[in-house]
């Protein structure tokens, strides 16, 4: 087994991608006002300027600098902070050379280099209940673009930048009949999983949406009524790729990829998982706070997990030290471009030595 790497299921996907190079990473960007409400994201220096963060981790890993914003990209919590993970995809994926495209599926604010949108504006606050109201339109969309990217590539890496995004990904669970509450994971030493569940809850119960009732009509009726309701653009920006595509898929993130899992097999229930893998870092699969592992055995027990430990206790650079403590965790496909890299022949030491100096600049 590669150094650094730790595979929970079955290895064939890793088989099946192995000594092939056409790979393309996909790092899907959206953004939901449900991030600026005070203590439910880290991700970014205040709520209110989170809304630049997807924007900014795009910018960064594209052109290697920010240009929407003066802020530093990175999170910071009672005075203590640790980078973004865009720092850390972009330094794997400068290792692995392998192609980026930025996908817009709606952001209050949009980055100032080349996309391809998927969707128009960016979601809604869901306590309202109505946060993503074109959900259908950003998933056909994305259906289109998966198909594209199978014809020109072997594989598909997607990973994701949204601030704000375990809660949506709660709620979607939650929509769709799954026991996610203190589950999910978050992207600050102290998990606030009471408050995503009191935003969650308040958001199911404006758009008359109760799974947990035998009442048909608190039930949804299609599987985009809970991203409209409590979701956010990425969900269904990923999944479509995912459903359009034929090749397999490495699915670059943490619990926020089960809520795309759990929207895949809702609207497939005989989806075969087999060809697709989730790819993190060590900081949410073994996350205290939340548990990847149960979200994903509710929705299929045939989905591997693969992990990357990139060892930054090794390092001198506090910022990266604080992913120990509990920073960041995972973002902007961090833990999927880090296996590339691993699999792309480079060693952990390569890795992380690359992603120091990627900070330091």
């Amino acid at each position: 087994m590669t150094e650094g790497l730790k595979i929970y299921g079955s290895d064939n996907l890793i088989k099946k991608i192995e000594n092939k190079r056409n790979c393309v990473f996909v790092c899907t960007i959206g953004t939901t006002e449900t991030s600026k409400i005070e203590g439910i994201s880290g991700a970014g220096a205040s709520p209110e300027k989170t809304k630049y963060t997807p924007a900014a981790d795009a910018e960064l890993i594209t052109i290697g600098e920010v240009k929407c914003t003066n802020d530093m990209a990175e999170t910071v919590v009672d005075g203590n902070s640790a980078p973004t993970p865009a720092i850390i995809t972009k330094a794997s994926l400068n290792l692995s050379k392998i192609p980026l495209i930025i996908i817009n599926a709606g952001c209050e604010i949009k980055p100032v280099i080349q996309t391809t949108e998927v969707g128009e504006e960016g979601g809604k606050d869901i306590r309202t209940g109505h946060a993503v109201e074109n959900a259908e339109e950003i998933y056909y969309n994305s259906i289109e673009l998966g198909m594209d990217f199978a014809e020109l590539h072997d594989y598909i890496t997607i990973g994701e930048s949204i601030p704000g995004g375990t809660t949506t990904a709660l709620g979607v669970l939650k929509a769709l009949g799954y026991d996610a509450n203190f589950k999910v994971s978050g992207s600050t030493p102290t998990n606030p999983h009471n408050l995503k569940i009191e935003t969650v809850n308040e958001g199911l119960k404006n758009a008359g949406i109760d799974p947990e009732s035998d009442d048909p009509e608190t039930d949804i009726l299609s599987p985009f009524d809970a991203i409209k309701a409590v979701g956010d653009p990425t969900i269904p920006a990923m999944a479509g790729m995912v459903m359009g595509s034929n090749k397999p898929v490495i699915l670059a993130g943490g619990t926020q990829m089960c809520a795309v899992c759990a929207l895949i097999k809702t609207i497939d229930p005989d989806f075969d998982f087999s060809r697709i893998a989730l790819a993190t870092t060590v900081y949410v699969a073994e996350d205290e706070t939340a548990d990847l592992f149960n979200i994903l055995k509710q929705i299929d027990e045939n989905i591997p997990v693969y992990v990357v430990d990139p060892g930054f206790e090794k390092t001198n650079h506090d910022g990266l030290k604080n992913y120990l403590k509990g920073f960041v965790k995972e973002g902007a496909g961090a833990g999927g471009s880090m296996f590339l890299a691993l699999t792309h022949g480079h060693d952990v030491e390569e890795l992380r030595n690359a992603i120091v100096k990627e900070c330091e600049n």
